[in-house]
């Protein structure tokens, strides 16, 4: 196979607006050679854009995005003669575009050239993952600074599920992100949670210590299991009803949906959380979990620092509900 022609479209970065995979696409051409007569058009197209999986391409053939002698092909197992012009309409994976500046408005607590705290919205992802390869506060980050670009992850250092909202601290720099890495691991970064649970807790404080994986019967969540990595969360009661409880969680650990699998072990799943066994009530269509207080040193100038992000609306007004 051998090329005759690329032609490459890149978009500039400067448009805030929604950003369409055939905004980054590439016009390949071919002649089909005498090695590659009467095989497969899959095995031809993998040869003019190796940088792509099989799979990946011949999603372009059925799409329509692979012309041979002018005509589209839309058929995998076509054969293709020697001598024909093969056209590549080449859309890259969502995932390849994932690591885009996006531009959008962060909601930050403290800023200085070393880190940023922010307090994130329910409903946006941290970092992009099936289903969600734009859009998310990584994309955000590249646009905020430039320095993002070249740290792991942009600087992000520990996460919050899309539906929790609530405090996170960001690196800027490498030094930042690997001195806060360590803290995290040492747990000297400290995050506790405002959280309302389905059920009256009957202790004013539980401590929790129970290992969480991956469920071994799904694969979307997680569970306590003697498999898992070692978990600890202190539960405080703030208050209760018949129905429902307010409480505070102090997190030791940082496992993948943590207070949520440990205050369902508990028979107490989070309000609106329904994969968990949680559900919509007091006005909340999401988990009820709120990230409120965070604090640590500084990891360039030790100093102490504190912050608290009241509760959004919506888990306010059922948490007032509670309190009346």
């Amino acid at each position: 196979m051998t090329n005759e022609d690329t032609n490459l479209t890149e978009s500039d970065g400067a448009d805030s607006g929604e950003f369409s995979l055939a905004e980054a696409s590439e016009t390949r051409l071919g002649v089909v050679s005498h090695a590659m007569h009467g095989q497969r058009i899959d095995k031809a197209v993998v040869l003019m854009a190796p940088e792509f999986s099989r799979s990946h391409l011949q999603t372009l053939i059925e799409k329509g995005h692979v012309q041979l002698e002018g005509r589209v092909v839309q058929t995998a197992s076509r054969k293709v003669l020697a001598g024909q012009r093969l056209i590549i309409e080449l859309i890259p994976t969502p995932e390849s575009l994932a690591f885009r500046a996006e531009p959008m408005a962060l909601n930050v607590v403290f800023e200085d050239a070393h880190l940023m705290v922010l307090n994130k919205p329910a409903g946006l992802v941290v970092h992009p993952a099936a289903g969600h390869w734009s859009g998310t506060l990584l994309n955000g980050l590249l646009a905020h600074h430039a320095a993002a670009a070249a740290l792991p992850r942009a600087g992000i250092v520990h996460r919050l599920d899309k539906d929790t909202s609530g405090l996170m601290v960001v690196g800027k720099t490498l030094i930042a992100v690997t001195a806060l890495v360590r803290a995290i691991a040492a747990r000297a970064v400290h995050r506790q949670y405002l959280a309302i649970a389905h059920g009256a807790v009957a202790s004013k404080r539980m401590e929790i210590d129970a290992p969480v994986g991956r469920d071994p019967q799904s694969r979307v969540r997680m569970a306590v299991h003697h498999a898992g990595k070692p978990a600890r969360t202190d539960v405080d009661l703030i208050l209760r009803t018949l129905d429902f409880s307010g409480v505070r969680c102090t997190l030791h650990t940082g496992r993948t949906h943590q207070i949520r699998v440990h205050m369902a072990a508990q028979g107490h799943p989070l309000v609106g959380d329904a994969v968990y066994g949680g559900r919509p009530a007091l006005g909340m269509q999401r988990q009820a979990l709120h990230a409120t207080r965070l604090s640590f040193d500084h990891p360039c100038t030790d100093q102490a620092l504190a912050f608290e992000a009241d509760a959004p609306e919506d888990f306010a007004a059922a948490w007032a509900q509670l309190r009346a």
